[in-house]
């Protein structure tokens, strides 16, 4: 994964979060020492000493030989080479080659080790926690008593290496969205090229540079990529324009325990019945609000529009450089997808969907026969509403967009923006940000009559229909790596705040990595989290554009809102 042409995030560098098992290995190890320091008597354990090795240099994405775990041991050549075969035997030990003759070797953590590391590493910081105390350790000492253990038991193990490594020319290629989460996977390349024993290079690009790569990219005889990153409303088009291949024609799905995946996520991810990628992230659209702010002036979470427009209201005071809300409001895509999403919290999808219990049906957009629906009740609504959020908005928020609405909010000038989950790291990362630990999660507020949406964004990985026949048995196998609960809950561990499965959301780990897991657990359950406000035909990218036109006219003051909504239902209809 090399350097990123055309990189967006520009946060704060994600550190290793809740990270046990990284802390566990450490705190061993460092007490190993301490024993046999303090004790001539005690003599190294070079069974623990191989097996610390063995789970760092995993971690780390090392490659570790036999003779380097022998070194690790501190006991002397024969006798660790007679504990490494017991190690082998008892299947704690895979070998894998490194060479095509099979004489030379790196050895890895088996599935069986790997496993056997998560009990003991749970069982001893519970324990350490029992018996030395502290707040947060009474509280999981208590949770052990009543069922917390059972839960630290469904952890997800960390990722583990192929027995085989794949095997294709120049390695896997990726093109992915310059975001937190995918900085994060090249953050974590050396580790992934371990684990799928080729190397890995990613190419990243701003959402509109990255739909005009996929698609020049489907124009070539062969794809320069092996996998690519599809925003969720692009499916459509991307299946229907042969950029994806369906996945059911080269892989069996049931391998991916589509089950395991967030609803919405995983419907977004298919056409005409059939899936054309796997989610990689899901970041559902938020109101991050202050809470501290809140509660100075005695104002509850807003629940409606009208309450969101209360409390924008009351927590507004430029003189003191402090704004009610943030949200985008830049002209073109960023906008666009603001007008969708506020529509929906009106109770409105763009397209004259069928309404079902909890939303509206999208299952047979490939069959054609939809037009848009904006110049509505619901639309006009929805116009008056963004004209009444500009009266609370900081200065320049015409062209803010993307990053640009979440920077304010975590610098502590703007008590609430919306957002979407993969840019709390901007305050929940950074422990100078006023926002940080102070941040509330909810769902859109919603307007009379509707029910609180939090529109589903993200990724998922699709693989090219153009790539060579050769190289599709390797990208299929890396699309099950990259998107696994295991791959998943590294990213959590190591600064992304988007999940696309139920088994992640659950972890203990990634629970205390950050509230906003079973906030967004809780709204799917709830069923709010829902990807119909932006419905993934092919015309949606240009309805997107045409909404980002008009309405920015309309906020500029250079039209009214029922003008804007007539000239953008026009040109809409113009499309389908």
């Amino acid at each position: 994964m090399n350097a990123m042409a055309g990189q967006t995030y520009g946060g704060p560098v994600a550190p290793e979060a809740g990270d046990d098992t990284r802390v566990m290995l450490s705190f061993l190890e460092e007490f190993s020492d301490e024993l046999e320091d303090a004790l001539d008597i005690v003599a190294p354990n070079a069974h623990l000493r191989m097996m610390l090795h063995l789970l760092q240099g995993h971690f780390d994405g090392k490659t570790i030989t036999p003779t380097s775990l022998i070194g690790a041991s501190r006991v002397p050549y024969a006798t660790a080479s007679r504990r490494m075969k017991e190690m082998i035997e008892d299947g704690l030990i895979e070998q894998r080659p490194r060479t095509p003759t099979g004489r030379s070797y790196s050895v890895h953590p088996s599935d069986k080790l790997l496993a056997q590391w998560m009990q003991l590493s749970g069982r001893a910081r519970r324990l350490a926690e029992r018996h030395f105390g502290s707040e947060a350790g009474n509280r999981h000492a208590k949770d052990y008593y009543f069922g917390g253990s059972y839960s630290a038991a469904q952890s997800i193990p960390p990722l583990r290496v192929r027995s085989e490594p794949l095997k294709v020319a120049g390695g896997i290629r990726v093109l992915v969205h310059g975001d937190p989460t995918f900085m994060v996977m090249d953050n974590l390349k050396r580790q992934f090229e371990q684990v799928i024993g080729t190397a890995i290079s990613q190419r990243a690009f701003s959402i509109d540079r990255l739909r005009q790569e996929a698609l020049r990219n489907a124009t070539r005889v062969s794809s320069r990529y092996d996998l690519i990153a599809v925003d969720l409303p692009w499916i459509g088009e991307f299946a229907s324009r042969q950029v994806l291949m369906p996945l059911d024609e080269v892989m069996d799905l049931a391998r991916l325990d589509a089950a395991d995946f967030h609803t919405a996520g995983w419907k977004a991810a298919h056409w005409d019945g059939r899936a054309y990628g796997v989610p990689a992230q899901m970041t559902p659209e938020l109101l991050f609000y202050r809470r501290d702010l809140f509660a100075e002036v005695g104002l509850e979470p807003p629940a409606t529009t009208d309450a969101l427009l209360r409390a924008a209201g009351a927590l507004h005071n430029p003189r003191r450089g402090q704004y009610g809300i943030a949200w985008n409001a830049a002209r073109g895509t960023a906008l666009g997808h603001t007008v969708l999403m506020t529509l929906a919290d009106f109770g409105q999808p763009i397209l004259d969907l069928p309404q079902i219990a909890g939303g509206f049906d999208t299952d047979h957009l490939a069959k054609g026969g939809y037009r848009a629906t904006i110049d509505t009740e619901a639309g006009l609504q929805m116009a008056e509403f963004l004209l009444d959020l500009l009266q609370y908005s900081p200065p320049g928020i015409l062209s803010m967009s993307w990053y640009e609405r979440v920077r304010p909010y975590a610098a502590g000038n703007v008590a609430m923006a919306y957002g979407y989950t993969l840019l709390a790291p901007y305050f929940e990362l950074d422990e100078s940000s006023p926002a940080f630990g102070q941040t509330g999660y909810l769902p859109h507020p919603a307007g009379p009559g509707a029910s609180p949406v939090a529109p589903v964004g993200g990724y998922v990985l699709g693989i090219p229909a153009n790539l060579s026949p050769e190289r599709i048995p390797a990208a299929v196998e890396a699309l099950t790596v990259f998107t696994s609960p295991e791959a998943q809950k590294l990213y959590v561990q190591n600064g992304s705040r988007t999940n696309a499965r139920y088994s992640v959301g659950a972890d203990p780990e990634v629970r205390r990595a950050s509230p906003i897991f079973e906030a967004v657990d809780g709204m799917s359950w709830r069923d709010e989290l829902q990807f119909w406000p932006r419905p993934p035909v092919p015309e949606i990218c240009r309805i997107i554009q045409i909404c980002g036109e008009e309405f920015h006219d309309m906020l500029r003051g250079i039209v009214r809102p029922r003008e804007a909504l007539r000239k953008a239902q026009e040109r809409a209809d113009a499309l389908t």
